[in-house]
């Protein structure tokens, strides 16, 4: 492959001095190379009448010279480029990341900045991948499109994330949640968007991610089917005109869009386009890329920001038993959800849908006293977070709606004026709830990334760290403001437990194969930032048992397959979605899932394939929390105890809790075994994982 290689851009070479003789390139053309800091990544840059890069990896061509270049009113970006100075740089720094997978991050690059006239072209080579970004020096400019192109060498296959179900009959409307096509880049479908990271199988077990970082005030990145074998970048319009539509009438969508895609401001900073690129599939488990480019925390204070677990009421449909009272969107039911955290060390729990009018957040059900319950869980160290949709949340209300709405304001304390269909800003209802004694919001329905909505982002998670508010964004995947504003201690963008509750049977099984999903996400939606899956089923299913249950779902796989999402998805804000009687009722393994940290300082991968397995370890303190998920294969794994650094002490051995699958688990997928074991330093445990099994463990060094 290498001489192969060599051959290529000799014959590239040629072809560039034949039409530099024929006069179809442009003179003034200039080469630049750029290496990572550890020399095995190259990035090659040419500025000829389209700006290229390519990108070779340890001999192994990533991507062949492809086009960037962006269309504004004021000029073209990249096109035509004359380069008036360049700056060279080498960083390596760290920063702290007290509410991610560890308590640290090394950003390690070497960066080349192109200056043309009114703007920058900025490239940076990591050793894990590579990335860039225009930067403008103008006061203000129209984006009516921005060009970036993938192109590779051969028709490899793709980890594919599709758009499969717009919102309002909008193309550019979309929750973020996709199961993965795996497909050769040339059988991708030419009519369909797809969102990133999308992944692309390179030779010799090295893979390709592309993704965008660092969005702000523009709109995220979607990918197209290119010509051969290219993907090539798609941006939303910019929304002129929107209406209250998409399901249950809960997003914003827009009716009318600009024929450009964004308005910049003075000196704007865009987006990083980004290619990440590993030997190992287990790399991306614990690739720092996505915080690396995003924008630093812009939160002096974040001492406030509490990130722990949390009892959910939705999934499980406030589904209780043993009680006396009829179970529901009620007080006495909240309070047994409060009462059930308490016992079980959980932080948080939320009231999801139902607590307040569907058009406004300051009517309240008259079933629900949330005054008291507020005082009630404070009593008790717990804290509750409010569901909301983001057109609520940001004043977008329907108004006809809200005046035939009848008002149980009275314990609110809030100065209710005559009109009832008074429409709330922003800040007044964050400010309300805060004082009321409110932890934070679980916003959703944004189901949109245009630049309006990116911008609407930013501005909903300042007013929340202004009044020292979590917030769990649903409707959007990361994309970098979670760094600048660690409040915001999850998001959603993932096909997680809610769909089993309407998952169809096609033939002897479900139609979608959640246990793969569930060993391929953590590679690909989880690089750029946490998810809320919202784990923890307790009924569980074999392949041929599971059936779609809204009201009394079901999980694909074993129970410890449930359990072992706790340490290996990262979540800051994790659930537990089941109900808190079936947690009472099997109370051994809550217990252990109570003990999981929700943050790390440390995380090492012991092995993991994409779409197959994965088996991590993260460590919280002195302690190490291990796990280890399949797909519907069932395999056995070695757990290498000396891969785990030591961390202070002379420790000859260990305890060790541990979760297994049990023996008859591919029959009943509630069978496991729980063993409590002494464990050496160096020691190898030989695991057993059943069909869409799992295995976990807390090892106390």
């Amino acid at each position: 492959m290498p001489l192969y290689n060599q051959i290529i851009k000799i014959m590239r070479r040629i072809v560039f001095v034949l039409l530099l003789m024929a006069g179809f390139v442009n003179m003034s053309a200039e080469e630049y190379t750029l290496t990572s800091p550890d020399g095995k990544l190259k990035i090659g840059i040419q500025t000829d009448e389209v700006l290229t890069w390519e990108i070779e990896y340890d001999g192994t061509t990533v991507i062949l010279p492809s086009g960037i270049w962006m269309e504004t009113d004021k000029g073209d970006f990249g096109l035509n480029m004359e380069v008036e100075k360049t700056k060279e740089a080498q960083v390596s720094e760290s920063f702290d990341t007290p509410f991610y997978k560890k308590a640290s991050v090394k950003d390690e690059y070497k960066e080349l900045i192109l200056k043309c006239d009114g703007y920058r072209v900025v490239f940076r080579a990591y050793n894990d991948g590579a990335a860039y970004r225009f930067e403008s020096d103008m006061k203000e400019l129209t984006v009516t499109n921005e060009n970036a192109f993938f192109n590779f060498e051969g028709d490899y296959k793709a980890f594919i994330p599709y758009i499969n179900d717009n919102r309002g009959g909008e193309r550019w409307c979309y929750s973020f949640e996709s199961y993965y096509d795996e497909q050769p880049l040339s059988k991708m479908y030419k009519d369909s968007l797809a969102i990133t990271p999308l992944a692309v199988c390179l030779p010799n077990g090295k893979k390709a991610v592309v993704m965008d970082a660092g969005v702000e005030n523009y709109p995220g990145m979607f990918l197209l089917k290119g010509e051969d074998h290219a993907l090539k970048a798609a941006f939303a319009p910019y929304p002129l005109e929107t209406a209250i539509g998409g399901h249950a009438r809960l997003n914003l969508v827009p009716t009318l869009r600009a024929d450009y895609i964004a308005k910049a401001e003075k000196d704007q900073v865009f987006p990083w386009r980004a290619v990440v690129v590993t030997n190992n599939d287990g790399d991306l488990l614990n690739c720092d890329m996505a915080q690396r480019l995003a924008p630093k925390c812009r939160i002096k204070d974040t001492s406030w920001i509490k990130p722990g677990k949390v009892a959910w009421d939705w999934w499980n449909n406030t589904n209780l038993t043993g009680v006396d009272f009829e179970a529901g969107i009620n007080t006495e039911t909240y309070k047994y959800f409060i009462d059930f955290a308490k016992r079980n060390g959980l932080e948080y729990i939320i009231i999801d849908e139902g607590w307040s009018s569907p058009e406004s957040l300051m009517i309240l059900s008259k079933k629900i006293d949330l005054l008291a319950l507020v005082q009630y869980a404070k009593e008790r160290g717990i804290g509750i977070i409010l569901w909301s949709s983001w057109r609520n949340m940001i004043g977008k209300t329907a108004q006809d709606n809200i005046n035939n709405v009848s008002l149980n304001n009275a314990k609110l304390e809030f100065e209710q004026p005559a009109d009832s269909g008074k429409v709330y800003t922003m800040d007044e209802v964050m400010a309300h709830y805060q004082q009321m004694g409110i932890k934070g919001f679980k916003v959703d329905f944004f189901d949109r990334d245009d630049q309006e909505v990116i911008r609407s982002a930013y501005e909903v998670a300042e007013c929340a760290a202004r009044h020292h508010l979590l917030l769990d964004l649903h409707g959007l995947k990361p994309f970098g403001i979670q760094r600048a504003y660690p409040n915001i201690v999850n998001f959603e963008g993932v096909k997680g437990l809610e769909n089993s509750k309407w998952e169809p049977r096609k033939g002897d099984g479900p139609l979608h194969d959640q246990p793969r999903y569930d060993v391929t996400a953590p590679f690909l939606r989880m690089l750029p930032g946490p998810m809320d899956y919202t784990p923890g089923a307790m009924s569980n299913a074999t392949r041929d048992q599971f059936f779609g249950n809204n009201n009394h779902p079901m999980s694909q796989g074993t129970r410890v397959h449930q359990m072992a999402m706790y340490t290996i998805f990262e979540a800051p804000l994790q659930m537990l979605a089941d109900s808190p009687t079936r947690y009472e009722k099997e109370q051994e393994c809550t217990d252990f899932i109570s003990k999981i940290p929700t943050t790390f300082d440390e995380t090492v991968v012991l092995d993991a394939k994409i779409g197959e397995y994965i088996l991590l370890a993260r460590r919280k303190g002195a302690t190490w929390y291990l796990a280890a998920m399949t797909n519907w294969v069932p395999r056995d794994l070695t757990v290498d105890l000396s891969l785990l650094p030591s961390v202070g002490g002379d420790h000859k051995s260990s305890s060790a809790v541990i979760f297994a699958d049990g023996i008859n688990a591919h029959r009943d997928a509630t069978d496991y075994k729980r063993s409590v074991v002494t464990v050496t330093p160096g020691q190898k445990l030989d695991i057993h994982l059943a069909p869409g099994g799992g295995w976990t463990a807390i090892v106390d060094f």
